[in-house]
């Protein structure tokens, strides 16, 4: 019998994408024939070695409007004459294409918001932006009627503005042997998006005050801004810009950092109710943190703290609880220790069942 086939649609590279990983490795292993499609990145190299297929679109345009509606554009065409049983948008980018090529091959389609895509501090700063994917998603996401999401408050969201009841599935890391994560050397570490509303204005001056480098993996639309924070403050020894790793590489580095940072700004409703994939990634690797307060991480670090928590833009209250996290021995081994017990909570096992029973339901001979 053949397998029901579900692609999934991204604007991003593949390479780093762990959450669509994860998920397509899911539902490949759980009987499904997967499909991840994304955009050619320059000097690409081999594929990715995965057990779902990958496609990657060439664009002459890099970012921008005209990026997207190039890569939609192609990206409609190509899934127009694809064999599929159920095509997935993932957030506002590609949910044009995927709605009306469902429409016309009369597919199954489903909404995977990883964030509130109209509620992030690139698109609400500029709001004639705003107003144009506020309007996509006014008319598109009523009209995905099956979905789902990282958190409760986003899903509530979509449930008051929209009337869809979204699925919850959290962005966690799958389990693995932990291999001396609480023996740790003297760096801090931020990875992930290098994009605004990071508190990027914060953490490097914040610096100047702490006594260990600072090594930031990733890259994005503020990475050049952060170049010029870091000349401007001189700390061009002391915080350095690593670049991209793929993810395996990645936890490795995140297992070895002192402490870790996942920061956003107090500016759109996708920074406030977010859930970031970096937080359960330090909290795999017994890496302590700082973290932003705002609801859904002050819920998650309520009973075992594996963080610790503000929300300030000051940068020598930053260097200060960055200082005291490190210097109280006792508080940063109770942080470790609680890492190892929550991350048998918190990982993909739990989140992958709730995955394949969503798929079950609307593809029901897969599996």
């Amino acid at each position: 019998m053949t397998k029901k086939r579900i692609i999934f649609t991204v604007t991003n590279d593949l390479s780093f994408d762990q959450r669509m990983q994860r998920i397509c490795t899911s539902l490949e292993n759980g009987g499904y024939d997967v499909l991840l499609v994304g955009v050619k990145p320059e000097n690409a190299g081999p594929p990715d070695i995965t057990v779902y297929s990958l496609k990657r679109i060439p664009v002459f345009f890099k970012k921008g409007k005209l990026f997207y509606l190039e890569y939609n554009l192609k990206l409609f065409w190509w899934l127009l004459f694809q064999r599929a049983d159920c095509l997935c948008a993932i957030d506002l980018d590609t949910i044009i294409p995927v709605y009306w090529v469902s429409r016309i091959r009369n597919f199954i389609r489903v909404y995977d918001a990883h964030e509130l895509f109209c509620e992030m501090k690139e698109v609400v700063t500029r709001p004639f932006i705003q107003r144009i994917w506020k309007s996509i998603e006014r008319f598109y996401v009523p009209r995905f009627s099956l979905g789902y999401t990282v958190n409760q408050p986003i899903a509530d969201i979509f449930r008051r503005d929209y009337g869809v009841q979204y699925e919850v599935i959290r962005n966690v890391p799958v389990l693995r042997e932990a291999q001396d994560s609480t023996e740790k050397e003297p760096f801090l570490l931020y990875q992930g998006a290098v994009n605004e509303g990071r508190l990027f204005e914060v953490l490097i001056p914040a610096m100047q005050f702490v006594d260990r480098p600072l090594w930031i993996y990733g890259d994005g639309n503020f990475l050049d801004k952060t170049r010029e924070l870091i000349s401007r403050y001189g700390l061009e020894g002391k915080v350095l810009l690593k670049g991209k790793l793929l993810p395996g590489e990645l936890r490795t580095v995140t297992s070895r950092a002192s402490l870790g940072f996942t920061l956003f700004e107090n500016n759109g409703l996708s920074n406030y109710l977010s859930l970031a994939n970096r937080f359960f990634d330090y909290v795999h690797a017994a890496t302590p943190q700082i973290c932003v307060d705002f609801p859904v991480y002050k819920d998650l670090n309520k009973e075992a703290p594996v963080a610790v928590l503000l929300y300030t833009t000051d940068p020598a209250v930053l260097a200060e609880h960055i200082n005291k996290a490190l210097a109280d021995r006792a508080g940063y081994q109770k942080m470790q220790e609680n890492c190892m017990k929550l991350r048998l909570e918190w990982n993909w096992g739990r989140e992958q069942e709730l995955l394949l029973a969503f798929y079950k339901k609307i593809l029901p001979t897969g599996g």
